[in-house]
């Protein structure tokens, strides 16, 4: 398709003998390890459409949400801290590098901005240009409420680094940076850089950009182990016994950011429920949790307190510390004292 061809948030799909390599590249496309269900069947594509038309569902809130304007100078911090700006985005500064997680600040998790649906804040709490030099950025796959065109224009003169799965460096290609700026670990592939320990970990999901490229790309999960400090970053995942590996292999994590959004039984086997994100954070060995792929869009029917009502809830009844920053709020990674504020009622 024409379209597909010059638009350039579409990305580009890689070439066959850039993902060959990969263990998990087999007839033309990356696989999961296990059977995964995208719940496309007739039944259940009709009852989508039907909760569609549901009213009073609270899908979106009905106000601003809060924020904390993140600040434009260097962290005065010396150990660990994490941010976090709504969805999957989150800044981490870690043995003096900060890197970025899932930077999507568009206004829209869409290819065409102007049609899809909204970010709930109606403003972030930063300026792209006033964020603080960022070491790296790491990308879990190449949604589109993940992987976006318009920040990767605004952020790209200003990262020195981008670490993705196999085939995700494709896309970034495409829209200018350069190929020795981009590093593409395929699972269980490790990186040193920078004092860190980077690993590329399973996760069951899938990849798509358009309308030709299913699964033209891998999905992952991130280890980011420092000196003093583990961290784990789910990207998007269906449950499944990756988590346990990646626990027996790296845990314990001082903190996990773990998927909680977006969720349906229709299609959980891409999307853990809350209830299994909380197990998924046992299956690690974290010891906090931080919830994320939540408060900045609606892609799913739940109302968007869904997921941190049900999350909390679940992690009291496991002794699992829930951390509920609000969006921009900048907390250490130390000690037992971690946000907790039930800002979103």
């Amino acid at each position: 398709m024409i379209i597909v061809r010059y638009y350039p948030a579409f990305g580009k799909k890689p070439a066959r003998e850039r993902v060959n390599s990969s263990l998990q590249y087999s007839q033309g496309s990356f696989q999961n390890s296990l059977p995964t269900s995208m719940g496309a069947s007739f039944s259940s594509s009709f009852s989508m459409i039907l909760d569609l038309f549901k009213r009073n569902a609270n899908r979106k809130p009905g106000q601003d949400i809060p924020r904390v304007a993140f600040p434009s100078i260097s962290h005065p911090h010396p150990v660990t801290n994490i941010t976090w700006f709504g969805h999957s985005a989150s800044l981490i500064e870690i043995d003096g590098k900060r890197l970025l997680l899932d930077p999507m600040f568009g206004r829209s998790p869409s290819p065409f901005p102007w049609i899809g649906g909204k970010r709930y804040s109606k403003e972030l709490p930063f300026q792209i240009d006033e964020l603080p030099s960022i070491d790296a950025v790491i990308f879990s796959h190449d949604h589109y409420d993940h992987l976006d065109y318009g920040t990767i224009q605004k952020l790209r003169n200003h990262v020195k680094q981008f670490f993705v799965p196999i085939g995700v460096g494709s896309h970034l290609e495409r829209w200018g940076i350069q190929s020795d700026h981009i590093v593409e670990l395929d699972w269980w592939g490790e990186f040193e850089w920078a004092g860190l320990t980077l690993a590329c970990t399973p996760a069951r999901h899938f990849s798509r950009r358009n309308l030709n490229d299913r699964n033209a790309t891998l999905w992952c999960s991130w280890v980011i182990a420092g000196e003093t400090n583990r961290i784990f970053f789910s990207g998007d995942s269906g449950y499944g016994p990756h988590f346990q590996e990646i626990g027996e292999k790296y845990g314990p994590f001082d903190l996990t950011l773990m998927e909680c959004g977006q969720y349906d039984p229709r299609w959980a086997p891409i999307h853990m429920l809350p209830e299994e994100t909380v197990q998924a954070h046992i299956d690690v060995k974290g010891k906090w949790l931080l919830p994320v792929h939540w408060g900045a869009f609606t892609l799913s029917f739940h109302a968007w307190t869904d997921p941190i009502e049900r999350v909390t809830k679940y992690g009291n009844e496991r002794n699992v510390p829930i951390v509920t920053p609000k969006i921009g709020e900048t907390f250490l990674v130390e000690g037992d004292s971690f946000p907790s504020s039930r800002w979103w009622e």
